[in-house]
This record gives C-alpha cells, sequence and structure tokens, in this order.
C-alpha cells in the first residue's frame, strides 16, 4: 500500500480544481512555486500552524506514486521533509476528498489517514 500524502485546501478553490481538472495551488503555493503537501504524521501539526481557526476546508488525499518526478521531499519545518509537487496537481492522483470541520474545542477534525 502506498503511503498518500495530504493536502489541506479552501473548498472554494478545490471545487475549482474540480471545475478544470487540475490544482495549480493556492496563494501560498504559487507564491512559493509548488503545491505544499503533508504526510499524515505532519498533517495535525500543519493544520494547527496554516490553518487554525479556518473552516471551509477539504482534506486531500493523493497517492504519490502518481506524481513521478514533480515530486520532491524536501526539508522545511523543524528539519523535517516534506512533499513539495512543482507541478500541477492532476484530479487522477486524487485518492478522495473529505471535509475538514472544525470541533467544538476549535480544532479540526480528521477522517482515519493511511500512514
Amino acid at each position: 500500500m502506498v503511503d498518500l500524502i495530504y493536502k489541506i485546501c479552501p473548498r472554494g478553490l478545490w471545487l475549482e480544481a474540480e471545475r478544470i481538472g487540475r490544482f495549480d495551488g493556492a496563494p501560498v503555493d504559487l507564491a512559493d512555486g509548488y503545491i505544499h503537501f503533508s504526510t499524515a504524521e505532519q498533517l495535525a501539526a500543519t493544520a494547527a500552524k496554516h490553518f487554525a481557526g479556518q473552516d471551509d476546508l477539504v482534506l486531500v488525499a493523493v497517492d504519490p506514486s502518481e506524481l513521478g518526478a514533480a515530486l520532491k521531499y524536501e526539508i522545511s519545518r523543524g528539519g523535517a521533509l516534506f512533499p513539495h509537487l512543482y507541478a500541477p496537481l492532476f484530479l487522477k492522483a486524487v485518492s478522495w476528498v473529505h471535509p475538514l470541520p472544525l470541533g467544538v474545542d476549535g480544532t479540526h477534525l480528521f477522517p482515519e489517514l493511511s500512514q
């Protein structure tokens, strides 16, 4: 089984990606020149650091074996290797998309993840 990687995305941006057949990135991705992803282990910290209190998000699970050489694992937060995609994300690589709601305590409620 392939370990999936994950993208937290505003719902509106993801709906646009579904309409056109690819995700080119959120504003931070476009500014940095690559699409930011997290592994299952990194996801909760990513949500807390970059999406705290934000509602109307989706969690996109992606099969990294579908991304080819454009996917690079690079050192980022805390010296950990994070997956970065230097290309658009085409929907054929997407395994599933789920809402990422906030719980009553203000933290995000994640679906079961493939590690």
